[in-house]
């Protein structure tokens, strides 16, 4: 049996002179070519393996092609089937094109023709895969972008998601690293009537200014050493759809006026180019820094924010949000089951809920994640995760007890994780489940050395 990565063509035809000069002239390293004489046998190879396209002779000696169609796609059901008749008259190639065929060709026909319809079915082929790739992502996303809370801590948050989900204009999404800015953005788009559109992310902190720009904008061949030929950027890739930018606040102020202007002219310019291509695209904007006190700095500025900030959505912090927590560690622990029997024990909810969460929702989801898969089965300890400091679970304040400053706290947290993972911001963000740019921007707030 072949490789799934090779595409196949099935010949059924007893003309064993086509079947040879298709079998020489077609196969290759990635793509087979298999002959059958017989609808038995022919039938025989689509029920064993996967099967691309099939060359279907009407006249068979044990049968007719139209009666094998029904039986092929039965076995191999996105397959393409190219019949082939000698009938001047065209019926049978019509009652095969209704019952499932492809294509059809009329004998005498050239081998030119031949092949251009062999290619083109197997284009069918593959676009048919990419689509289905795309369709599983997308249920795959819409099923993730799921609001846990929608009935308490997020109640509010729901209602404006919904208010979003109907409209189609720029929606600026606020809040600490971790308390789940990406999955609102996907709760409106997939809510939307733009739910069957492309759903395209980007981090704008990932890439330096240069790279960002092409990345979003596209190029043309030629712009830049190494730009062979144009790409389009992620504006155009997310035509008809959602594109959403996460962590707005850090885009460079050249690329945020170029933003602006792709916005309020629904027009861009790809790197290197002269024309100016028209985008169709809904914004959604995400960052977890001070957007004001940015504008304040000259380092954001306000007509983007105006343009960004048609409808504002801020998420609360986890730790505003306690009652939402046993819900949280029950729909990550599903997810992590994978066949296997993990519980929660009620004390640790109990310990979990004296814990500052500074990574909020994303920090609760790693630390379950991990407790799953040091303890295979039984019961699962995620609070003895969490580092034995004084940060860490602790009893319940008494009344007239002395609070700590919330800064306070996270910058010693933050500094003992460094220390635990002996300076390795990369690793160091991980665990705190938080990003890399906005551990940096926290270390150099301390007076640290990046």
């Amino acid at each position: 049996m072949t490789s799934s990565l090779v595409r196949t063509l099935l010949v059924i035809d007893d003309d064993r002179i086509l079947g040879a000069a298709l079998k020489d002239g077609l196969s290759g390293p990635a793509q087979e070519v298999l002959l059958a004489p017989t609808a038995a046998e022919g039938l025989f190879i689509c029920r064993r393996q996967k099967v691309d396209v099939v060359l279907l002779d009407q006249n068979l000696p044990d049968g007719l092609g139209i009666d094998l169609c029904p039986q092929i796609l039965e076995a191999n059901e996105r397959c393409k089937i190219i019949f082939i008749t000698a009938y001047p008259d065209f019926s049978y190639a019509v009652r095969a094109i209704k019952g499932g065929a492809y294509d059809y060709l009329t004998k005498p026909f050239e081998l030119e023709e031949l092949l251009l319809v062999v290619d083109r079915a197997f284009k069918t082929r593959a676009l048919e895969r990419v689509e289905d790739v795309e369709n599983y992502r997308a249920m795959q996303e819409s099923a993730d972008a799921v609001i846990i809370g929608a009935q308490s801590g997020l109640a509010e948050v729901e209602r404006l998601v919904d208010l979003a989900a109907s409209e189609v204009s720029p929606v600026l999404i606020t809040g600490e690293t971790g308390t789940g800015k990406n999955v609102i953005a996907k709760a409106i788009h997939y809510r939307s009537a733009l739910a069957r559109a492309p759903f395209v992310s980007i981090n704008c902190a990932s890439l330096p200014e240069n790279l960002m720009e092409a990345e979003l904008f596209g190029y043309e061949k030629g712009a830049f050493t190494g730009a062979g030929s144009p790409k389009r950027g992620l504006l155009e890739v997310a035509e008809g759809g959602s594109l959403f930018l996460d962590e707005i606040g850090e885009l460079q102020p050249h690329l945020q006026a170029k933003l602006l202007g792709a916005l309020e002219d629904r027009v861009i310019r790809r790197l290197g180019g002269t024309a100016s291509r028209p985008v169709a695209v809904r914004i959604l904007a995400a960052t977890n820094l001070d957007l004001e006190r940015a504008m304040e700095e000259k380092r954001f500025r306000k007509d983007l924010y105006f343009r960004l900030n048609v409808l504002h959505i801020a998420l609360p912090p986890l730790r505003d949000r306690l009652e939402d927590l046993p819900l949280l560690c029950h729909a990550f622990l599903e997810k992590v089951q994978r066949g296997r029997t993990l519980r929660l024990p009620g004390e640790e909810l109990t310990l979990l809920r004296r814990y500052s969460w500074p990574g909020n929702v994303r920090e609760l989801k790693n630390i379950i994640e991990r407790a799953a898969i040091l303890q295979q089965e039984g019961c699962i300890y995620p609070s003895r995760l969490i580092a034995e400091d004084h940060t860490s679970v602790s009893p319940q304040p008494t009344a007239g007890a002395v609070l700590r400053p919330l800064e306070a706290v996270e910058k010693e947290h933050i500094l003992f994780a460094l220390e635990a993972c002996e300076g390795n911001l990369a690793r160091t963000a991980r665990e705190l489940g938080i990003g890399l740019s906005t551990l940096k921007r926290k270390v150099k707030s301390y007076g640290g050395t990046i």
